[in-house]
C-alpha cells in the first residue's frame, strides 16, 4: 500500500468517489453539474494523496485544504440536485455523512500538522426544507 491510502480519510473519500456514482446517474452526463461533482469527488482524492508526500507543513495543508474545500464543494453539488428534484435529500444523507467525516478528518490532519491554524469545526449538514 501506499501511505496515503492507510489514511482513514482517504479511505473515507474513496468511500464516497464509489457511493456517488450513483448519483451521478441521476444527472445528465452533459450538464455542467454532472461534471462539477465528477472531478471535485476526483479532487478530494487526488489531493489527499498529493498531500500526503509533501514534506514541508505548509505545502501539507495546502493540499488537505483543497481536499477540504472539494469536499464541500460535493456538499453543495448534493444540495443542487436536491434544489433541481434530481434527488431527495434522504438520498443524499449517507453522502454528506461521508463528506463531513472527510472533511473532520481533514481538519484533524491540519491541525496535527500545523495546530496554530484554525479549522471548521463540526458541522451538522441537512437539507432545509422550505416550501
Amino acid at each position: 500500500m501506499f501511505d496515503h491510502e492507510k489514511l482513514r480519510v482517504y479511505q473515507e473519500s474513496l468511500a464516497f468517489a464509489s457511493w456517488v456514482e450513483t448519483i451521478l446517474e441521476r444527472a445528465k452526463k452533459s450538464s455542467p453539474l454532472h461534471d462539477q461533482l465528477d472531478r471535485a469527488r476526483t479532487s478530494i482524492l487526488l489531493n489527499i494523496a498529493e498531500g500526503n508526500a509533501k514534506y514541508t507543513a505548509p505545502d501539507r495543508c495546502r493540499y488537505f485544504d483543497t481536499a477540504r474545500g472539494s469536499a464541500l464543494e460535493c456538499a453543495a453539488c448534493l444540495d443542487v440536485l436536491v434544489a433541481k428534484g434530481k434527488c431527495t435529500a434522504e438520498q443524499t444523507q449517507y453522502g454528506k455523512e461521508l463528506l463531513q467525516e472527510t472533511v473532520a478528518l481533514l481538519v484533524g490532519l491540519v491541525r496535527s500538522i500545523a495546530p496554530q491554524r484554525l479549522g471548521e469545526e463540526p458541522v451538522e449538514y441537512r437539507a432545509s426544507n422550505h416550501g
